[in-house]
């Protein structure tokens, strides 16, 4: 299937020429002429609600969550409305629930509803949301997971694992225990345990144990019930704060004590982190900074300027009470 994306790439211009043209914009005749050579050849039709939008001004930009209860996405939002509020947008948020089908079904209502652009914080990023942000007319950015060809703004979630492997090993424990999640969310679920991995692989004697949980805090905490009692592993390191906050509250249940039965850290930095006992050792993300630069960038996609493709935010440990050199006492 031929889209704008494959026009654009063909006459060498914006994916946003291409949508003018379509749309009866302003388009000079050299390029016009080029295009439309280009989609004789390719017999190109633009779909309904591409056809439905026009080249005019509307400042509104679109959003996509992931799910209403997650604290990042709440950091990040606040990020996003301060600097689109600034600079006089007005926000359409939409919530997918995490299921792929309404991603690509709220991406294209969006762009029904006229929006200059979206911002579209995924959990990962498959063939069909591809496709579907490809035949758009108008610029996607994509926030926390990266997308061959599509701008985004990453978190180092590589680097972050290393940072828990290289602090966790300095502390001297070497059996560990990795409570990640599916590998279909590139970021969450692969590139914080490969960069965990890539920390301690290669040290002698050390041992880790991977399981598989939910991103729900319900569901990890009785999954906790179950792998806690007899584990061996003097450090757990959860993918999530929430997981680690799961897992902190089934360790008190069953009259474990963190960190002196085992050291406990997760990623992302949330507030809640601080507000039990122990603290949760963790690493700080800059959510709401994420939400500020979104802004920023889609308004320069929006203005066809140049920008890059991929922007990586860095991130940093915080130590704090739940973890803990191996041999104290």
């Amino acid at each position: 299937m031929v889209t704008i994306t494959d026009i654009a790439k063909r006459a060498g211009v914006a994916k946003s020429t291409v949508s003018r043209y379509l749309n009866g914009g302003s388009v000079s005749a050299k390029t016009r002429e080029k295009i439309d050579k280009i989609v004789e050849e390719t017999g190109y039709t633009p779909n309904s609600f591409a056809r439905s939008l026009k080249a005019k001004k509307t400042n509104m930009l679109g959003v996509i969550i992931p799910r209403l209860d997650s604290a990042s996405s709440n950091e990040i939002l606040t990020g996003i409305d301060r600097i689109a509020h600034k600079r006089g947008y007005q926000l359409i948020i939409t919530n997918a629930d995490q299921q792929e089908k309404r991603e690509i079904k709220n991406l294209q209502a969006l762009a029904n509803q006229k929006v200059e652009g979206i911002i579209f914080l995924a959990q990962g990023i498959s063939p069909g949301h591809l496709e579907t942000i490809r035949s758009l007319p108008l610029p996607v950015l994509v926030l926390g997971q990266k997308a061959e060809e599509i701008h985004c703004i990453v978190h180092d979630d590589e680097g972050a694992g290393r940072k828990i492997g290289e602090y966790a090993l300095s502390l001297g424990h070497r059996r560990f225990l990795f409570a990640g999640v599916s590998e279909t969310d590139q970021a969450v679920g692969q590139e914080r345990k490969n960069g965990f991995l890539s920390a301690v692989q290669n040290v002698q004697n050390c041992s880790v144990k991977f399981i598989e949980v939910a991103f729900s805090k319900e569901k990890v905490y009785q999954s906790a019930l179950s792998f806690l009692p007899g584990m061996t592993e003097t450090f757990v390191v959860c993918a999530t704060d929430n997981i680690a906050l799961a897992v902190l509250k089934a360790a008190k249940e069953l009259g474990l004590s963190v960190p002196e039965d085992f050291s406990l850290s997760g990623f992302g930095g949330y507030e809640a982190t601080s507000f039990v006992s122990p603290s949760i050792t963790t690493i700080n993300y800059p959510f709401r900074k994420l939400g500020e630069l979104a802004v920023g960038e889609l308004e320069q996609l929006i203005k066809e300027k140049e920008v890059a493709v991929e922007m990586v935010l860095s991130n940093e440990l915080a130590i704090k009470n739940s973890t803990s050199p191996l041999n104290k006492t």
